[in-house]
């Protein structure tokens, strides 16, 4: 067998394949274990065992170092991502290994790809290949889950951080991921990039690795048979099941490395052929007869049997994969067994809760929640059978949180799942193919039942704010586009709701407007459809909407939508009510932006109206719409007025909620803003201050609300001709900044071109110039000519040129008066 990427030199047969330079923030250790002569190796469990000569484990384990300050030197091999463990039976596939060299040295592809149905072993002959690519030394080895091309983006950006490409910033995952690829194009080291289950070739088309021709390859895996595959010269090879040699040699091999070579009798060649030769189905019925200790002429016997129930249960017409009833009957064997152990009776119903989930996996906590132990305890075996009417059913014993957890172990057990901690975030996850087999059959028969303790499972694993742990708002976010895919309809339940609203309040926020405004979009189209144009939820989605619309910049999408909202609560509520005045000022505020103060004015008439008539209402709605109509001043150059009514809010914050709280800084924070235009900035800073203590308390001094905090501070210093407090606090935030977002970061270009500011208003002319000509070369790269900040840092550039040559006069008036592009 002849690899097919260049080599650095082969390790001699007895070395240990652990990588010389582990890369320090993310590790793939690969140890490799040998039997000869008929021993058995073990690994840590029945997955991971070598059986006789050839036979070998790869026990991949991932670390997490979170380092500061700057990154270390690349410590090569790389090896990032976690290949999955080669079967403790696996079988070469010489014949399919044959055709796949054969095509490489033929035609040397821009990537190989492996097309074939779900559970074929595709992604087993693509590891098989990517352990080869260690002994050999491989200089960078990436495995990359790409079902979903964000996973693809995110795993491209942080392998780019990992070599150190040139051009990455850390901001942004999609300009990383360019970085990375531009490095793959250029590097002279020898690279692997393997992609497994590619499931969208149109989204994934701008994404493929280069070409490279000696030093790279690229190595796909996917169910698809599509053009779009084999397109830019990327050659595709079917991978088809066993052959019954195979199958034999997968039964035989499994049974007897786990010391049960006597259940291997005259019906194993039936049931392989029984099975379809799909190395997956023989994966789960090789489990249940090493559990269960049944040889296989029983297990065909209860194979044929259950096979014909499942006929019901999943007819021809609905498997599309071609093979499902099958696989799902092997399935549901090994689950009866499941079901059978300890503790008795939570396999099942875990599993279809499991299932309705991201394949890429969720994290452990999801199990530790109320509502998910409810829904096992309910249906514990025996829990939810039916009962006659005059007998009173004990109550059931409540599922602990450890009963959840040895549910899912027992599930790893049988080969249903994986549940390892050290995934992190993604610890339990679910092959795509037992999620569908188990959605299309055992998940039947707890209809919404799981799908609502699913959504409330990830309810309770969710922070208040995504700012603590923002790697789990994106797996949460995952998992409930997967809920929302595999529920259909039914997570429109009225429980299921806040789930749907909590993802899009995670989504709030200048960095994610983008996402956010897709995100809210398809949440409106769905919930007029399945709830009603003027349903809360979807009321609230359009306020959402509204906000990502306006950090985005467009004020007038956020008034056409506000309008719908606002056209609702008059007619259902009158101007009377709370909330009809909220609606009416977040209107009034986006028509200020937008620059239609015509439509503004009346709005705003009408919410000074109503908040007088109520204004002996404590009413929470009531205190935003105050703090609406005060912004609303703001923007229409009224300060004393926003001032006073800013005022107002913060004293009845105070006292309702006390100043600490978290809406009592919000409005703190307005205030001093409000104080700033009126020129007032003493109380700006004074009040301001109060804002970075709070949240340098609560977030710590280098959270990014904190940091943009302490900018508004700097700015206010500097307004009040405290310019030396001004640039010292200013050339913190550039450190800051640069340390959390990259050098390129549109926060950090705007950050350093205050502090050019500084320095330039501190008479340090030459120096800021040389500092603004560097930002404005990024700002128009990754904002574009036209974007205010990078208009503003021009006009700066030039004033402070002018200054430097006492040049001052019509010749800024002209510059003043330019057009932003000129």
């Amino acid at each position: 067998m002849t690899s097919w990427w260049p080599r650095k030199g082969r390790r001699t047969p007895d070395a240990p394949v652990v990588p010389g330079g582990e890369e320090h923030f993310l590790s793939a250790a690969s140890v490799r274990v040998r039997a000869a002569g008929g021993g058995a190796g073990a690994g840590r469990d029945i997955a991971g065992n070598a059986f006789g000569p050839g036979s070998q484990v790869f026990d991949q384990r991932q670390y997490h170092l979170h380092a500061s300050g700057e990154s270390p030197p690349v410590r090569w091999p790389l090896r990032i991502g976690r290949v999955p463990a080669l079967a403790s039976a696996f079988q070469p596939r010489a014949g399919t290994r044959e055709r796949i060299d054969a095509t490489i040295s033929a035609e040397s592809p821009a990537a190989l790809v492996l097309s074939g149905g779900g559970g074929v072993g595709k992604s087993q002959l693509a590891a098989s290949y990517a352990a080869e690519a260690v002994r050999e030394d491989t200089d960078l080895v990436l495995w990359i889950p790409a079902s979903d091309v964000h996973q693809v983006i995110a795993a491209y950006a942080h392998a780019a951080a990992l070599v150190h490409a040139p051009g990455t910033a850390g901001s942004r995952p999609d300009e990383d991921a360019r970085a990375f690829l531009s490095w793959l194009a250029t590097t002279s080291r020898t690279w692997l990039v393997v992609l497994d289950d590619v499931t969208d070739p149109a989204d994934m088309e701008p994404w493929w690795p280069p070409h490279r021709d000696g030093s790279g390859r690229t190595l796909a895996t996917t169910r698809l048979q599509d053009a779009r595959l084999t397109g830019a010269a990327r050659r595709r090879v079917d991978v088809d099941v066993y052959t019954p040699r195979e199958a034999r040699g997968y039964l035989a091999g499994r049974l007897c490395a786990d010391g049960c070579d006597h259940l291997l009798d005259e019906a194993a060649d039936d049931l392989a052929q029984e099975l379809g030769c799909l190395p997956l189905a023989l994966g789960h019925a090789a489990a249940y007869l090493i559990n269960q200790g049944t040889p296989c002429a029983v297990y065909l016997d209860r194979f044929r049997d259950s096979g014909r129930r499942l006929d019901q249960l999943l007819p021809p017409e609905g498997d599309t994969e071609g093979y499902g009833r099958r696989v799902a009957a092997g399935l549901l064997l090994s689950l009866d067994a499941a079901q059978r152990s300890e503790p008795r009776g939570l396999a099942e119903p875990a599993l279809a809760l499991v299932a309705l989930l991201d394949p890429a996996g969720h994290p452990h906590a999801v199990w530790d929640a109320a509502p998910v132990l409810s829904f096992l305890t309910h249906f514990r075996e025996g829990a939810h059978a039916k009962r006659r009417w005059w007998r009173r059913a004990a109550p059931p014993v409540p599922v602990t949180a450890e009963e959840a957890h040895a549910a899912l172990r027992t599930l790893h057990r049988y080969g249903l799942i994986s549940s390892d901690r050290r995934d992190g975030l993604r610890a339990v996850r679910c092959h795509a193919l037992t999620g569908r087999a188990v959605r299309e059959t055992v998940a039947e028969e707890y209809g919404i039942s799981a799908s609502i303790a699913a959504a409330r499972g990830l309810l309770a694993a969710w922070p208040d704010s995504d700012d603590a742990d923002p790697d789990l708002g994106v797996v949460l976010r995952a998992n409930t586009a997967a809920l929302a895919r595999h529920t259909g309809a039914g997570l429109w339940h009225p429980v299921c709701l806040p789930l749907l609203d909590r993802a899009g309040q995670s989504l709030l926020g200048f960095e994610h407007a983008a996402e956010s405004i897709a995100y809210h979009e398809w949440l409106i189209d769905r919930n007029e459809r399945h709830l009603g144009v003027d349903h809360g939820s979807t009321r609230a989605a359009r306020d959402r909407l509204a906000f990502s619309y306006r950090d985005m910049n467009r004020p007038q999408d956020a008034v056409r939508i506000l309008e719908r909202n606002l056209a609702y609560a008059r007619r259902e509520l009158g101007w009377d009510h709370p909330d009809t005045l909220v609606a009416g000022g977040l209107l009034a505020v986006s028509c200020r932006m937008g620059g239609l103060p015509e439509d503004a004015e009346p709005l705003e008439e009408q919410v000074l109206a109503g908040i007088e008539r109520l204004s002996g209402s404590s009413h929470s709605s009531l205190r935003y719409a105050r703090s609406l109509m005060a912004q609303c001043r703001d923007l229409a150059g009224r300060p004393e007025e926003s001032i006073a009514m800013g005022e107002e809010v913060v004293a009845e914050d105070e006292r309702t909620r006390g100043p600490d709280h978290r809406s009592t800084v919000v409005t703190k924070a307005s205030l001093a803003r409000y104080y700033e235009r009126a020129g007032r900035f003493d109380d700006a800073i004074a009040t301001q201050q109060q804002v970075v203590a709070f949240r340098h308390r609560t977030e710590g001094p280098e959270h990014s609300a904190t940091v943009t905090a302490r900018a508004v501070l700097a700015d206010l210093y500097r307004g009040a001709g405290r310019k030396d407090e001004a640039r010292l606090l200013r050339e913190e935030i550039v450190a800051l900044r640069e340390r959390a977002f990259g050098p390129e970061h549109a926060f950090t270009l705007e950050a350093r071109s205050d502090y050019a500011e500084s320095l330039g208003e501190s008479g340090r002319l030459d120096e800021a110039v040389a500092l603004l000509a560097g930002v404005l070369t990024a700002q128009e790269r990754v904002l574009g000519p036209g974007h205010l900040h990078t208009t503003k840092t021009r006009l700066m550039v030039r004033l402070f040129q002018l200054k430097a040559t006492d040049a001052l006069g019509q010749d800024l008036v002209d510059e003043l008066d330019a057009p932003a592009d000129d």
